[in-house]
């Protein structure tokens, strides 16, 4: 019987200053969209692509990140990129206090902290497997992904009323000092990480295809991919127009979108807190498809919502959208480091999340374009039906037939990797 992961004292330290840093997080994705569309006036196409420059690093990049997170210490690698995310960020600070920032230069900085997010959160998933029990995976990536929507409750409430008080150029400054904590707080983890496979005759292109080779030869991890990259798809053409339809479509004040993006956390917050028990009452397979086909639904309340009573019908489907990814992402996630040899946990999370990450910057831009072209929210009404869809993948797919997801070898092998050193 495992020990309760609240007294599991690493994965504590990891899960407390991760939460550090997404307040943060929180904090600059409501300040810097709002500093573009109220003091730059930036279209909807240039905050398209202000949210697509952010992503488009788990394009270019994701691969050749779960080479280097195998090769080399994953926490020193998560160190170094949270001291550079904490100087890019304060580069903003600083412009917005001066008065000479662009929306260049939040482009530029959008695109840097998107390499070293792409390389955390590679190192990150691959340390988790190595500090927390197999069978405590599926727990450990539910609280996670509560911390996320709690972090997002925090960091817009206190964004939005630090905005109100400090200006836009001190709130960011907060984020800066979240990445110092983060950055600090790793240094703390008491477990030593097992030891790397060392081999002599090293060649990249082939550590890199023996990563895409587990994930796409696997009999059902191609399914969770494709819906996945369907959810992110079509939800980030959702969130790259979501301060600009709060703003001039739904006519909301700089403290109500603060507070409508604190609530829709809300149901992230709920998603991850039942996550587990919802996999093991529905089943560990089809809670992936159930899911996103039971709350799906709910997010076309954001198209059809109005000025005046709108915030409410808003707040409704994306708190819906919210607790749908929460679930989802355990429930994935954990399935994904069960089934993974250890060795290949960098290069097969790389290998996913360059797909499904990957069509996040194309979803921005298509959802900027789309804005443009047929206007705010018509865009929606697509973006929404297509977030219901994505669960068609594993609906039509093995899992169907399927409670539970199958037990692997590799489970072994990763809890006998746990226990090394």
């Amino acid at each position: 019987m495992s020990r309760s992961l609240w007294r599991h004292r690493d994965f504590m330290v990891l899960w407390s200053g991760r939460t550090l840093s997404e307040t943060g997080d929180a904090i600059s994705l409501l300040a810097i969209p709002l500093l573009a569309v109220t003091v730059l006036e930036a279209s909807a196409l240039e905050v398209g692509v202000l949210t697509a420059t952010r992503m488009v690093a788990y394009l270019l990049i994701s691969l050749p990140a779960g080479v280097w997170v195998d090769r080399w210490p994953k926490r020193t690698l998560m160190i170094i990129c949270h001291l550079l995310r904490a100087g890019l960020v304060a580069t903003v600070a600083v412009g917005a206090w001066s008065g000479w920032v662009t929306m260049a230069q939040l482009w530029i900085v959008a695109l840097l902290s998107g390499v070293c997010t792409v390389l955390y959160e590679t190192a990150h998933h691959s340390l988790v497997p190595t500090l927390v029990p197999a069978e405590q995976l599926l727990d450990a990536n539910g609280k996670m992904s509560t911390t996320y929507s709690v972090s997002m409750i925090a960091g817009y409430s206190v964004g939005g009323a630090l905005i109100s008080v400090m200006g836009v150029a001190r709130t960011v400054g907060l984020d800066a000092l979240a990445y110092l904590g983060n950055a600090f707080s790793l240094l703390l983890i008491r477990r030593d990480e097992p030891a790397r496979a060392v081999t002599r005759d090293r060649h990249f292109r082939r550590e890199l295809a023996e990563g895409l080779s587990f994930v796409f030869r696997h009999p059902i991890m191609p399914r969770l991919v494709a819906a996945a990259a369907t959810l992110n798809l079509f939800s980030q053409m959702i969130f790259a127009l979501s301060v600009l339809y709060l703003v001039r479509v739904l006519q909301l004040s700089e403290g109500q979108v603060a507070l409508t993006l604190a609530l829709i956390t809300i149901g992230g917050v709920s998603g991850g807190l039942v996550s587990g028990r919802l996999a093991r009452v529905v089943g560990s397979a089809r809670i992936i498809w159930a899911a996103p086909l039971g709350l799906g639904w709910l997010v076309l309340l954001v198209p059809a919502s109005q000025p005046g009573w709108g915030m409410a019908t808003y707040t409704l489907g994306m708190a819906a959208l919210s607790a749908l990814f929460a679930i989802y992402n355990a429930a994935s996630i954990s399935y994904r480091q069960r089934v993974c040899p250890p060795e290949l946990l960098g290069r097969m999370t790389a290998s996913v999340r360059w797909v499904i990450f990957g069509v996040m910057p194309l979803g921005a831009l298509l959802g900027g374009a789309l804005g443009s072209w047929i206007g705010v929210r018509p865009t929606l009404w697509i973006a929404a039906a297509g977030v219901w869809a994505s669960g068609l993948w594993v609906l039509l797919s093995p899992l169907r037939r399927m409670r539970d997801l199958p037990a692997d070898t590799a489970e072994k092998r990763n809890e006998e990797a746990i226990h090394v050193g």
